[in-house]
This record gives structure tokens, sequence and C-alpha cells, in this order.
């Protein structure tokens, strides 16, 4: 059975991890080299708005159950080729989707349906995100 403080818990798991994918894609945009550089580039950076996003409102929601939200970041993973950058984003994107389904979990049995229904648009737009790494790396 979920309890209001594993969920701080893990919303605070998961902000820290949001952190990390801000960093890292402002990394990579930085790092990337290579023929596909300018486009690289722009699709790291692209991502950056929506994970921007989803820290915010992790924050929010955490000091809203009365938490404190953490302001630490999981460490960074380093890269200097593409194909590298870009399974590390899969990977971390693979990841995340799996945290946030278990954070919909709990949310339910709580019966934070609202929080719940927000978790399934962010599981949602990770997704996405998951997706489009999958067929870049499939072109490389």
């Amino acid at each position: 059975m979920a309890t209001k403080e594993a969920l701080i818990e893990g919303l605070n798991v998961d902000l820290a991890n949001e952190y990390q994918a801000i960093i890292t894609y402002i990394t990579y945009a930085a790092t990337v080299t290579g023929i596909y550089r300018e486009e690289m580039k722009e699709f790291f950076l692209r991502e950056v708005p929506d994970e921007l996003r989803h820290a915010q409102f992790l924050a929010s929601k955490i000091a809203a159950l009365g938490g404190v939200p953490t302001t630490t970041p999981v460490p960074v993973p380093t890269a200097s080729e593409l194909r590298q950058m870009l399974e590390n984003v899969y990977r971390a994107e693979v990841e995340t989707i799996e945290r946030y389904k278990q954070r919909l979990r709990q949310a339910e049995e709580l019966g934070d349906y609202g929080l719940a229904n927000d978790l399934q648009q962010i599981i949602s737009e990770e997704t996405q995100h998951k997706e489009s790494i999958e067929m870049i790396l499939r072109g490389l």
C-alpha cells in the first residue's frame, strides 16, 4: 500500500532525474560533434523545455504534498560520441517511463487522481521522446 511519504520520496527521485535530463540535454547539445552536429544540437535543445516543465510540476507537487523538493540532480552520464549520447538519453527515457508508471500506481492507490492524470500526460510525452530517439538510433 502506497503512503504519502513514499510518494513524496518517489517524486523527489523523479525530480532529481528531470534535473539530470535538463543538464544532459544542454551538455550534449553543447558538445555533440560530427556531420549531424547542428541537427542534433537542435534536437537536444528542443527536449529541454519539456523536461523543465516536468521538473517544475514535480517540485510544486512535492511542496503541495508537504515535502521538500530535492535540489540535487542524478549524475549526468558522460559521452563523447553521438551514438553514446543517444543511447544514454534513450536508456534514461526508458527508466523514466518505468518510474512514472510506479508513481501513477502510487497516486491511484492514494486516490490522487489529479496527479494520476498529470502523470499519464508526462508518460505520454516521455514515450514520444523515447520513440524519437529510437528512430534516430535506427538510422545511425
